[in-house]
């Protein structure tokens, strides 16, 4: 499957071209409910479509779409919020760029794209029944890679990287680093330093790493005790800071937080300077080994709350670990199961008494690096959730 032809994004051809279903959309007959109403308000009532829900319908504006021209609703905003950066095992998105719902949805055929549409809101703001239409086709490119902004009702916003992260500056209750997606063109291969846990074969497994690549594309240290800030300007710069307290049972040679405090300290050289526009990410993970009040110190280290992961399979719980990272939509709620602290705790006592030392849970966090396909190069592979 070939990939379209590189375009810049800030230099759009301004094309009223509809892509499917032009026809259907030039005079709707009755006001529907929901979504079927925004083509009614806007060819009949002549309502501005930024006055209107581009997710919903509602005529109850809180904001604009960063995407798409276009309003959102409050309720709207938050599940955009939530979901916008979420990804199945596939490495596509999963849920719609648009509305961030959906049940079923088509994905893009550019190879070098993640997004994906619903069938309701690709038939309500394009035209009735092209959700049919671009499911029988065999390479659809979606409406944020086509070369013209428009498809019908849909017009692409100029400039929507910025203002997807503006966006996210302005209306997250709980701010996120965030960075403005890179166009593919402009994406190189990530640089790792990877600190007391190897995750090559994880990141090389989603295609974020090519087999065989350059060695120093990722740099892993068992021991950082007499690295200092000379040695990883040197190593660097790197894209990706990812650490890791070793799982219970493992023998080490430092206290576990030990492991937060230098991956702490290590953070602070590999950081980008004041102002950079450059994407930079983070991760550190507990393995369950953090007491109470190395949480609290970890949170304060790292100014944010962490996030559990489980791995909850028959009813039961398995395996969780507890994440602090800057990378997109890690926090949100609607992706994980809810854990309780009974549930950690016993599960903590189970591993203590057994005599088998716990595997490194790179499989839980593996699928958490999806989103950063939106900022490097990737290196086409078979997306799997397992190892």
């Amino acid at each position: 499957m070939a990939a379209i032809p590189a375009l810049d994004p800030e230099a759009e051809p301004s094309m009223d071209v509809i892509l499917v279903g032009s026809s259907e959309l030039s005079s709707p007959v009755s006001p529907g409910e929901g979504r079927d109403l925004i083509a009614y308000e806007v060819k009949v009532n002549q309502r501005n479509i930024e006055d209107i829900c581009l997710c919903c319908g509602s005529l109850q504006v809180h904001t604009q779409h960063p995407l798409f021209e276009g309003g959102m609703c409050a309720p709207c905003k938050d599940k955009f919020l939530d979901a916008l950066f979420l990804y199945d095992d596939d490495g596509y998105q999963s849920y719609c760029s648009i509305c961030c719902s959906g049940e079923t949805l088509l994905i893009c055929g550019n190879p070098d794209c993640t997004r994906c549409y619903c069938f309701e809101c690709v038939d309500s703001l394009v035209g009735p029944g092209t959700s049919g239409k671009v499911h029988a086709m065999s390479n659809w490119v979606c409406f944020l890679c086509l070369p013209f902004s428009r498809s019908g009702l849909l017009q692409r916003r100029r400039k929507w990287r910025g203002q997807l992260k503006a966006f996210y500056d302005r209306e997250s209750e709980s701010p996120l680093e965030m960075f403005e997606t890179v166009p593919v063109w402009r994406r190189e291969p990530v640089r790792v330093l990877s600190l007391f846990e190897d995750i090559k074969k994880e990141l090389t497994s989603l295609g974020f790493l090519e087999s065989g690549s350059d060695p120093g594309q990722l740099k892993h240290l068992d021991d950082v005790t007499d690295t200092v800030r000379k040695d990883v300007e040197e190593w660097g710069p790197f894209d990706l800071l990812y650490g890791a307290t070793p799982p219970l049972g493992h023998t080490c040679d430092h206290p576990p937080s030990w492991y937060l405090f230098q991956f702490h300290r290590l953070l602070q050289y590999a950081r980008p300077g004041p102002g950079s526009p450059r994407p930079f990410f983070w991760m550190f993970v507990d393995n369950l080994v953090l007491n109470k009040e190395d949480q609290d110190v970890a949170s304060r280290f790292l100014e944010m709350e962490p996030t559990t992961i489980p791995d909850v399979r028959g009813g039961s719980l398995q395996n969780a670990v507890r994440v602090w990272s800057n990378i997109p939509a890690i926090r949100s709620s609607r992706q994980w199961a809810l854990v309780s602290e009974e549930e950690l705790s016993l599960l903590t006592q189970n591993r203590q008494s057994s005599k088998l030392a716990a595997k490194w849970p790179t499989k839980l966090v593996k699928n958490c690096f999806l989103p950063l396909r939106e900022y490097f190069k990737y290196f086409s592979t078979e997306l799997t959730s397992s190892l």
